[in-house]
């Protein structure tokens, strides 16, 4: 079987996007995995599929490298819609069904896309972490230095001791700077660094506005593949809306992989 795919990155979060409107293809675990493989597949973080929607533009389905279907992914939903509009599938403002409910876009520039991200009603602000589900579960501790930690580590013993009636959890670790956050995730299906991780971002940016108790409704948070802006609205304590993503999207390639 012959299937067209495409490889794309959100800030060196990267992805093969497959068209799946006529239900072509059916994702197994092991060619999941195979396709994310990066010796012997394409290579990549996570594996989409775009599929039609009653509703809205298209529906986007979402599955972690380790070849299990998954939560939503930020960056994965901001070069979903890249590739939509490649499609001609939807216009500057295109509008999506993600795993947690229905999601909208905007173009900045070509290669810039902002995405609007579920509300957060409500989070867990302890003394030495914060958790947040921002679509995905995430874990977030500040650190001092953030180039002497280990992610793969120190992310993996979290991952797997935290929320694990859920599956465990991402885990990020935030160094705060003057006006920019230096952030590095190990994403759970993954289970190592990622790149970027936008969801991560997000639950990192509104950690550390309730962290600083500050004013600011926007944050710049620079990961090791590229800088994400993070913008919110806080309507009560522990409570955001009108959130949006913002970052860089890249189209790398097109292929036909034989399964």
């Amino acid at each position: 079987m012959n299937l067209q795919f495409a490889k794309y990155h959100g800030a060196g979060n990267d992805f093969v996007i497959i068209d799946n409107r006529t239900n072509t293809f059916a994702p197994t675990i092991e060619n999941v995995k195979y396709l994310c493989n990066r010796r012997i597949g394409i290579g990549a973080d996570g594996l989409m599929l775009l599929e039609n929607d009653e509703a809205l533009d298209f529906k986007m389905r979402y599955f972690n490298s380790d070849g299990n279907e998954s939560t939503m992914c930020g960056n994965g939903g901001r070069c979903i819609v890249h590739f939509a509009k490649q499609l001609n599938l939807t216009n500057d403002n295109p509008k999506f069904m993600g795993i947690d409910g229905a999601h909208e876009a905007k173009f900045i520039d070509d290669d810039t896309v902002q995405l609007k991200m579920k509300d957060v009603d409500s989070f867990t602000a302890a003394d030495d972490y914060y958790f947040i589900d921002t679509g995905s579960p995430h874990y977030i501790c500040y650190v001092e230095d953030i180039k002497q930690v280990n992610v793969n580590e120190a992310g993996k013993s979290i991952r797997t001791t935290f929320n694990t009636e859920n599956g465990g959890t991402n885990v990020n670790f935030v160094q705060i700077g003057n006006d920019t956050l230096l952030i590095r995730t190990f994403e759970r299906g993954v289970e190592e660094e990622t790149l970027a991780c936008g969801t991560g971002a997000v639950a990192s940016a509104i950690a550390t506005h309730h962290f600083l108790e500050s004013e600011e409704k926007e944050l710049k948070l620079q990961a090791l593949g590229g800088e994400l802006t993070v913008s919110f609205d806080k309507l009560a304590e522990l409570k955001y809306s009108n959130i949006w993503l913002t970052g860089p999207v890249k189209h790398v390639f097109n292929g036909i992989v034989n399964l």
